[in-house]
């Protein structure tokens, strides 16, 4: 039998867990009448969406028992209403809701106009500044957050029927402002392009709420666009009519005629699709209607056009290598390095220094990195102007310590610009007569495109990566595509494995893995395998391995030095859980110090994170997906926390935005892609069995310096060994290379 509805009254004391996707909260809260609980505070539990710590609620709900915690209030709806106690206000201030005001300062506020507090913050806040140590400056903030935090409580009193999260809300109210309300009721669908963290799965949850009917071609169309963007998120530039319209109905739930009908109408408008027809990838000779979103087919025709147009332009910016001695250039250059290239080596620098545009490949222990020294020394021998760069941080690092020469991000060199646009293209090309890129397998297309666009007629493009690696996160498959049989591109691979590097275990048994047989796991000093049938266990057993028994064995720091990679996010050793376990043990909490819990994680200063979004508005020229940093401080007052990242820039992050990090003691293995740890510990279970694939374990071992660690089982690594990645990604850098047409 249900419980009869009930109201409580009190004072939201703190939140235990809040999950931000569906608002389901567990709170602590001081009932208005103590009787109630006999002054202790009581467990309230459901969607809390918006309410803060301090705030005073009026909550109607019914009381229940958990067999675990006991008596527990379940909320159905609330209202906030504002502190009338001293003792309220202090706590309701305090509690970080508004920024520029801590514990510190609310005991001051407080202290000085009492009860009238929130009258005076409302009706006259330049009052403020009577209070001491309170300035002009610091007032303004003050009021204006108050006004702000004012108006996103109207958004999310309308949203919170939808169970949009209060991270969500923000954002729509810093995106539209005053229109919010407006534009969520009249045009939902509008959010899912616009405000990022919302898919078209919450716009089409809120589009439902506000009436939109169910076969309105706005949500035909948005679904449309959405399932190519799914598509791009997994890779793909476009996909296949046909499989496009079957996805689409199956997402919508609509008659198929509807849709065909609304992708008609969506190929029409310039922003809406493209379509073309296209080699289909899958079956020499046919041909497919490709659908692509507009940037992507833009990017397609771009980056085509321009490495064509690379390659064929006369003028040369190291026309000294097209008639030099090279039998005498690298006797210079042995003498200098204090080593002779190999054949394939050599072949790969003559290429490099006498092609506009070329492709260096091959795994770890070929050479990759000296043949790329060697490049760059006989470039500027030649007084040429090299210019160094790699996707990630990281990449750019090893990169200038190899060299000696100055590195940096991709998106660092173009000087990427709020809204993403580069302040470096066909127009402003970089001054360079040499552009070499490292970790090249990791440039998705959009990416690529930008840096190509950037080269200056004449100039060579050096790419080096290893094509076996997983391809890049963003959609696109550069690499691969510039290899591809038929490219007018030049390449060499590099096959053979330098003797010093065969003594490494992990360089031989990545070669192993890559050649479809089992590692070595006895018997060498840098590879090994714990063995862990359980999924759980060897969850266990991973946090222990990399936060204590590595770095006690080898010297290493668990946080900077060692590395956790997991094939998948979720699962009892997915990234996700392995994060909280790692963080208990290398950053807990500690009494009294700072932390701000954000949906189900806790941040700390000390902790390891990493970026999950491309952001152009942080830091100097953006922060990208895949940015690692470390939290170095925490400010309750200001609601803000500061990350240094792995290119030793510090950014500061709103607690609003905390969505965009996540940590990062262990990454998916699609996330470590262009780093480099000391010692990397791997999870392979059977927990992970539809991921385990022989890229994915071939990246996560060579991302390793000098130590590799398996745990999990013999048979999930059998499968993983086993299984070569199923089907390439729909992208046609490849054909647009091979046709003739200038782009």
């Amino acid at each position: 039998m249900a419980h009869p509805l009930a109201v409580l009254e009190g004072v939201l004391e703190r939140i235990t867990y809040a999950n931000e996707e569906s608002g389901y909260t567990v709170a602590r809260v001081a009932p208005a009448r103590s009787r109630e609980s006999g002054g202790e505070l009581l467990t309230v539990v459901g969607s809390l969406l918006g309410a803060q710590p301090g705030e005073s609620l009026r909550m109607e709900g019914r009381w229940g028992s958990h067999p675990q915690y006991g008596r527990q209030f379940t909320v159905e709806n609330y209202t906030t209403v504002l502190p009338a106690t001293v003792q309220g206000i202090r706590r309701y201030l305090g509690s970080g809701l508004i920024k520029g005001i801590g514990p510190r300062i609310a005991d001051r506020i407080v202290e000085h106009f009492g009860t009238a507090t929130l009258d005076v913050i409302e009706e006259d806040v330049r009052r403020l500044v009577e209070v001491p140590g309170l300035g002009p400056k610091r007032t303004e903030m003050i009021a204006a957050a108050w006004q702000e935090q004012k108006a996103i409580k109207e958004v999310m009193v309308f949203l919170q029927g939808v169970g949009v999260s209060t991270s969500i809300a923000v954002r729509i109210y810093k995106k539209y402002g005053d229109e919010s309300v407006a534009v969520v009721r009249e045009e939902p669908y509008r959010l899912a392009a616009d405000v990022w963290g919302i898919g078209f799965l919450t716009a089409d949850r809120i589009a439902q709420a506000v009436g939109i009917p169910h076969d309105s071609p706005a949500r035909v169309r948005a679904g449309l666009q959405y399932a190519l963007s799914q598509g791009a998120d997994q890779g793909h530039c476009y996909l296949p009519e046909e499989r496009l319209i079957a996805e689409a109905v199956k997402l919508l739930q609509v008659d198929t005629g509807l849709v065909i009908e609304c992708l008609d109408e969506l190929a029409e408008d310039p922003e809406g699709a493209v379509r073309e027809r296209l080699p289909d990838p899958e079956e020499p000779g046919r041909t497919v209607t490709a659908v692509y979103l507009p940037p992507f087919h833009r990017a397609e025709l771009s980056l085509a056009g321009q490495l064509k147009r690379l390659l064929r332009t006369p003028h040369d910016r190291l026309a000294a290598f097209a008639d030099v001695d090279w039998t005498r250039a690298l006797g210079w250059l042995a003498s200098r390095t204090g080593a002779d290239l190999a054949p394939e080596q050599r072949d790969a620098v003559r290429l490099a220094l006498t092609s506009k545009v070329a492709v260096l490949t091959g795994g770890p222990g070929c050479g990759k990195s000296f043949t790329v020294r060697s490049v760059v020394e006989l470039a500027r021998a030649k007084g040429a102007t090299v210019v160094l760069a790699a996707p990630t941080g990281r990449a750019a690092k090893r990169l200038a310590e190899l060299t000696g020469a100055e590195a940096s991000t991709v998106h660092r060199l173009l000087e990427l610009k709020p809204g993403g646009d580069a302040a470096f293209d066909r127009d402003r090309p970089l001054d360079a007569d040499l552009v070499v890129v490292d970790e090249a397998s990791m440039l998705d297309l959009l990416l690529a495109n930008k840096l190509a666009k950037a080269v200056p007629p004449g100039a060579h493009l050096l790419l080096v990566g290893d094509v076996d690696q997983l391809p890049s996160v963003g959609a696109g498959e550069v690499l691969r595509d510039l290899l591809a049989e038929g490219s007018p591109v030049p390449s060499v691979r590099l096959t053979r494995i330098f003797r010093q590097a065969q003594q490494s275990g992990v360089v031989t048994n990545a070669h192993r893995i890559n050649a479809g047989q089992s590692p070595i796991t006895q018997g060498l000093p840098d590879f090994f395998l714990f063995m862990e049938e359980d999924t759980e266990e060897a969850a266990r057993l991973t946090v222990d391995v990399a936060a204590r028994r590595v770095p006690a064995k080898f010297g290493l720091d668990p946080r900077r030095d060692v590395q956790v990679l997991t094939p998948m996010h979720r699962g009892p050793a997915g990234a996700g859980a392995l994060n909280g376990l790692l963080q208990q043990v290398i950053t807990p909490g500690r009494p009294g110090a700072a932390e701000k819990r954000f949906g189900g994680r806790v941040f700390r200063v000390g902790d390891k994170v990493t970026q999950i979004r491309n952001n152009y508005e942080k830091g100097a020229n953006g922060v990208f997906n895949g940015t690692v940093g470390v939290v170095t401080a925490l400010d309750v007052e200001e609601q803000r926390l500061t990350v240094v990242t792995d290119e030793d820039e510090e950014v500061p992050y709103d607690f609003d935005e905390l969505d965009e990090l996540a940590h990062a003691y262990a990454v998916t293995i699609h996330r470590s892609q262009g780093s480099e740890y000391p010692a990397v510990v791997v999870p392979v279970t059977t927990g992970a069995w539809m991921m385990l694939q022989r890229n994915l374990l071939y990246t996560a071992v060579t991302r390793a310096k000098r130590l590799v660690v398996l745990v999990g089982s013999r048979r999930a690594l059998a499968q993983a060994v086993r299984t070569v990645s199923a089907g390439r990604r729909c992208t046609s850098i490849d054909h647009r290379l091979r046709t003739e047409r200038e782009e």
